[in-house]
């Protein structure tokens, strides 16, 4: 393993460092993970059996079809995850409010963001993280060789 100079490290630490943007706590993740998983779960397992009671009884291919048309009718809920923002989207988004909210401090504020900017040099466009999230899956997912993410 060779050496990293502190400068690759602070680019590195910038790159892969996850910051919580969402608004809550990061420990609570734990438990609302588990829970937002099992929530959407339940809510379709709920529907398809209100869906179902109503085919009790004698088998009529009306009811049957209206049950069907019913349960396939509304697309099924879903939850994701989705990862922490990288340190530096996170320290980019405090520099640039504060150049905005502090017209008096705001040079200082640029200068800053210059010096933070600086240290991303990205290896390719997919891995620079002040890319919305839409423009990094479409740089990732180009072919290789195809220079779909040269134009991107």
């Amino acid at each position: 393993m060779e050496r990293r100079t502190p400068r690759e490290k602070k680019r590195l630490s910038y790159l892969k460092d996850g910051r919580n943007e969402y608004g809550e706590n990061d420990k609570s993740s734990r438990r609302n993970v588990r829970l937002n998983k099992r929530a959407p779960n339940s809510a379709n397992r709920r529907r398809a059996r209100t869906a179902l009671a109503a085919l009790l009884g004698p088998p009529d291919g009306v009811r049957a079809g209206a049950a069907e048309e019913r349960l396939t009718g509304r697309r099924p809920k879903r939850w994701r995850k989705f990862p922490d923002a990288p340190l530096g989207v996170v320290v980019d988004g405090a520099l640039q409010r504060r150049a905005e909210t502090d017209p008096a401090g705001a040079g200082r504020a640029a200068a800053r963001l210059r010096r933070v900017r600086s240290r991303f040099d990205w290896a390719s466009r997919a891995d620079d993280p002040l890319l919305p999230p839409h423009e990094v899956r479409r740089v990732r997912s180009a072919p290789a060789g195809d220079g779909a993410a040269d134009r991107a």
